[in-house]
């Protein structure tokens, strides 16, 4: 289902993952994902929904069960939707990359992770308007 070099990277960063297919997309879950300070819980099983084009095709959005919330209460921007997967609710993340900015070929989970950490980042520190 995915490539093997991303099987390979998956086994160094994440060995209890699981890779499946729903609805025809590449689920990909990673149990207790660790997340930053500021939020109430350290870690949440992350689960990105690959189309079957991958990895020429972007990843587009992330979901989270149980749901990360900041420990001050805000709400997180776009975070608000829950779906069902995999049998689980989850935290749907709408966060979408730019044009261009998925590179086949040079890009991979390795570099989607980074935008997940990046944002799980943002999301911590982030002050209500």
């Amino acid at each position: 289902m995915l490539p093997p070099n991303e099987q390979a990277y998956l086994d160094q960063r994440a060995p209890a993952r699981t890779v499946s297919v729903e609805g025809g997309m590449i689920c990909v879950l990673l149990p207790a994902y660790p997340l930053p300070p500021g939020f109430t819980t350290a870690a949440s099983d992350l689960l990105l929904r690959l189309s079957p084009g991958y990895p020429d095709v972007p990843p587009d959005m992330w979901w989270f069960d149980p749901p990360v919330q900041r420990t001050d209460g805000q709400v997180i921007v776009a975070t608000e939707c829950r779906e069902s997967h995999l049998g689980r609710i989850w935290q749907r993340w709408s966060r979408h990359l730019n044009p261009g900015q998925w590179r086949s070929g040079v890009d991979s989970l390795e570099s989607y992770f980074s935008l997940v950490d990046k944002e799980l980042r943002v999301a911590a520190m982030a002050r209500a308007a």
